[in-house]
């Protein structure tokens, strides 16, 4: 790449972030690791400003990695209630009981991805905004941004491992964390203003629709077992098929998000 072609979309990046990114997300205004960590995880196929309430509730709640592992998982799952895939919720409460084992927060990506629930984007992210490290990050605002200016007419199906050379040749090193966020917030920037492109990108995947999903039952068990502990014949008064609402229910308890005491079901 030209080196005044890079620098001109630097420039563009920077000036769009510097006018008009979202600096006033909780997340940003904070290098804390747990903290980090819990924006990650809960922003994870869920829309920002849905998180932004919950992520201030669950950190007033558990503020640090040893309040949540401390925890019971129920009170975890209701801190979660109502912000949607609550697994992330059981395997962030996991993540922590493990993360009390260390002396510090984890900082080594190595260790940082063993971890339950944290998958390869999560534990770089989480060495980009706490510790400010230089790793190579996609997801799907970055993938916009690049998509958008460096394959514009492409008809074909773009790679991340096409991507990732552009991202690297333009990775700011010496301050990669807030070169993301400025990446992240144009990308939604360009989404808004000229369609998702990153439709265009191998590794897209079209979100299911939530009505008369698995999704969706197991939400609203988990909402209704928020309130108290029921009954299958109770939960099954609940606007779904009762054998779905029979299946989930098995399901969530072989994954111990619910307990079942004789023929009543309640959070852990």
């Amino acid at each position: 790449m030209a080196q005044s072609k890079l620098k001109k979309f630097q420039k563009t990046v920077l000036d769009f972030y510097k006018k008009s990114g979202r600096h006033h997300l909780p997340w940003r205004r904070t290098t804390t690791p747990y903290r980090i960590l819990v924006s990650e995880v809960m922003l994870q196929q869920t829309q920002v400003d849905r998180v932004i309430p919950y992520y201030k509730k669950f950190l007033k709640k558990f503020p640090n990695a040893q309040a949540l592992a401390d925890a019971p998982l129920g009170e975890v799952l209701r801190a979660w209630s109502g912000l949607g895939y609550n697994r992330r919720a059981k395997m962030l409460h996991n993540a922590a009981k493990e993360i009390t084992i260390y002396d510090n927060f984890p900082r080594d990506y190595k260790t940082l991805v063993s971890l339950p629930g944290v998958g390869e984007y999560t534990a770089k992210a989480v060495r980009v905004f706490a510790y400010n490290e230089p790793e190579v990050l996609v997801e799907t605002n970055v993938r916009t941004v690049f998509i958008h200016h460096f394959f514009p007419r492409t008809k074909r199906k773009i790679s991340d491992e096409a991507l990732v050379r552009y991202i690297v040749q333009t990775l700011d090193t010496k301050n990669p964390r807030a070169w993301y966020a400025a990446l992240m917030d144009y990308g939604t920037y360009l989404k808004q203003t000229h369609g998702n492109v990153s439709q265009k990108s191998k590794s897209y995947v079209k979100q299911k629709p939530l009505k008369g999903s698995n999704r969706e039952i197991r939400g609203a068990l988990l909402k209704a077992l928020t309130k108290k502990p029921q009954a299958r014949a109770t939960l099954s008064k609940l606007p779904f098929e009762k054998e779905k609402i029979k299946t989930q229910l098995a399901a969530l308890e072989k994954e111990k998000i619910i307990k079942k005491v004789k023929s009543v079901y309640a959070l852990p």
